[in-house]
């Protein structure tokens, strides 16, 4: 028997016929501003009528083509019609996925390939949100691309006649086919809990049998020497984890990410005489303490697939840039570091040629997504990002050039305030410029030491640091050599305790606030026809020839001259800035 015809309810829409919609419909696609503004208009009439009912789709298309509008007029500069861009793009994104979305939610761009978006359209919304904005050129292509998708995907549907087609429905459901699929959701729901708790019973198992063999191993005084091989009871829950993770991988590695498992409690690192304390890290160069890597390597090496290795990499850079605890931060910085170290081609050299593999997590290099890990790394900003980001620098398939290398360490230690190893710039170095507050402290604390090896019968009040003490310490030689080089001016050598910066540049203590001071006893007056003549009798190398000629012979000639008065007058307008 054939199921009943879904019934077609009416729905009022805002347009008053056919032919408006189809003017309005060709009005936003041509070329001609004239047009497509005054389309704008009768979708502003559409909204007044609709209200919140108005078509995503008539509604997106319309923010779209008014950021065209806006851009060819060249009345905005770019940084404005990026905003506009990325703003109109951001909605349309957000309400077209929106309506596939489910009560569990699913990723933008799964729900965009759904619908024939492709995802460098949704890596446009993500940049707009989260990242740089893109450039002007990428906005106008994102832009052109979502307006032919429109096109297709509902105006051209439009045509056969079905005006008040609903978009947000494109297929109509009955009862029946919601609740089935109500029913399907829920039971996806409840497959996923049951797994993880099935996978979280199977970790805990794994835990308590690695936790009975260290006792074993402190009872027997193990000097931390190599871990014993999986026991029988071992290798069954290992045996268990692998089936497991061959259909629910990434259940698996969301559970592994957790407090608890590879991230340890503080109670766990008591328990393997572990230092909990954060004192006892160097956040910069994170390394996994040896009991730990060895309580999880034989699960480790059970699952190091090509699959795993990646997908766990990009789990936990994911948790790394969702802003986690320092604790937690340092054992996933700690993590990665050790997965890239493992697939190091000196490291990989150096233990095939020791043949000591047994402590590896795996042996055979990977060929691991470089560009993916490079950008996954500096968006999980953290102290140890420039140690990890050397790692992976340092063995790439194909490296960058390396002044790239030189920059992007560079800047990663800039914004993180941390170093890099080697590519840090010395900070005893005073050619090198200062990045960080901390190799400025590191640069001030080798200046001292210095100070204090040449000098070493200086007293210790004079070694303190100059940002504490500013006035300038002399020794009596310093003080009988420079009074000699003064000796015959008007100047001295200043012995006395003054405040230096309590006083402007250019000014000096007890200097008067009149500006008659800086006049000088005696002056002469200069005509002025007489002053150019000298002026041009001046050598070239004298300097700049605007300076006037004071001398005392230059009178006699007819002409202006400054007068007593004038230089009065003068005196009074000077003012101090």
């Amino acid at each position: 028997m054939k199921g009943k015809p879904a019934k077609k309810t009416r729905r009022v829409v805002a347009w008053m016929n056919k032919a408006e919609y189809d003017h309005v419909f060709e009005h936003l696609y041509s070329r001609d501003h004239v047009l497509q503004k005054h389309a704008l208009h009768r979708i502003s009439a559409w909204k007044g009528r609709f209200g919140q009912n108005t078509p995503v789709a008539v509604a997106s298309t319309a923010d779209l083509v008014r950021c065209q509008v806006l851009d060819n007029t060249g009345n905005l500069e770019a940084n404005d019609l990026v905003l506009l861009y990325g703003m109109a793009l951001v909605r349309f994104v957000n309400v077209i996925t929106e309506r596939k979305q489910t009560k569990i939610a699913k990723p933008l761009r799964l729900l965009a390939r759904n619908l024939n978006i492709p995802e460098w359209v949704v890596n446009l919304r993500h940049d707009f949100t989260h990242n740089k904005l893109p450039s002007l050129k990428w906005c106008r292509k994102g832009c052109e691309f979502v307006l032919d998708w429109l096109h297709k995907e509902y105006w051209s549907r439009q045509l056969g006649g079905q005006l008040t087609e609903d978009w947000n429905h494109s297929e109509e459901e009955d009862e029946e086919d919601c609740a089935k699929r109500q029913e399907e959701i829920l039971l996806c729901r409840k497959k996923e809990i049951e797994g993880h708790k099935k996978v979280r019973e199977l970790l805990i198992s794994y835990e308590r049998e690695q936790f009975q063999v260290y006792e074993e191993l402190e009872e027997q005084e193990w000097q931390r020497g190599v871990w014993p091989d999986a026991s029988a009871d071992l290798s069954w829950i290992l045996t268990q984890i692998k089936h497991f993770a061959a259909d629910s991988r990434e259940i698996l590695v969301d559970v592994l990410v957790q407090d608890g498992f590879l991230i340890p409690t503080a109670e766990q690192l008591e328990s393997l005489d572990i230092d909990p304390s954060e004192d006892s890290v160097d956040v910069f160069s994170p390394c996994l303490p040896r009991v730990f890597h060895q309580f999880w390597l034989p699960l480790l090496k059970v699952l190091s697939s090509f699959v795993f290795i990646n997908l766990i990499l990009d789990r936990l850079f994911t948790e790394l840039s969702n802003e986690p605890s320092s604790h937690r931060a340092y054992y996933i910085a700690s993590w990665i570091s050790e997965i890239l170290l493992c697939n190091s081609r000196s490291e990989l050299k150096a233990h095939r040629q020791l043949k000591t593999s047994k402590e590896r997590i795996f042996v055979n290099r990977l060929a691991l997504a470089w560009q993916t890990l490079i950008s996954a790394c500096v968006n999980a900003p953290c102290p140890a990002t420039p140690f990890l980001l050397q790692q992976i620098l340092s063995d790439m398939d194909k490296p960058l050039p390396p002044d790239t290398q030189q920059n992007l360490l560079q800047l990663c230690s800039i914004y993180t305030q941390g170093y890099h190893g080697n590519s840090s710039p010395e900070p005893s170095d005073p050619a090198q410029p200062v990045y960080t507050l901390q190799s400025l402290q590191e640069r001030l604390k080798a200046s001292q030491n210095r100070d204090a090896h040449s000098s070493n019968h200086t007293p210790a009040s004079l070694q303190a640091p100059p940002t504490e003490e500013l006035q300038e310490k002399l020794s009596p030689e310093v003080l009988q050599e420079r009074n000699s080089a003064l000796r015959g001016s008007a100047w001295s050598v200043c012995t006395d305790k003054v405040p230096w910066k309590q006083y402007p540049l250019g000014k000096v203590p007890g200097q008067s606030e009149d500006t008659s001071c800086f006049m000088v006893e005696s002056y002469f007056t200069l005509n002025v026809f007489d002053q150019q003549v000298e002026l041009d009798q001046l050598p070239r190398h004298h300097g700049n020839r605007s300076v006037p000629l004071q001398s005392r012979g230059a009178t006699g000639s007819d002409g202006p001259l400054w007068t007593h008065n004038d230089l009065s007058k003068l005196k009074a307008g000077l003012k101090l800035f």
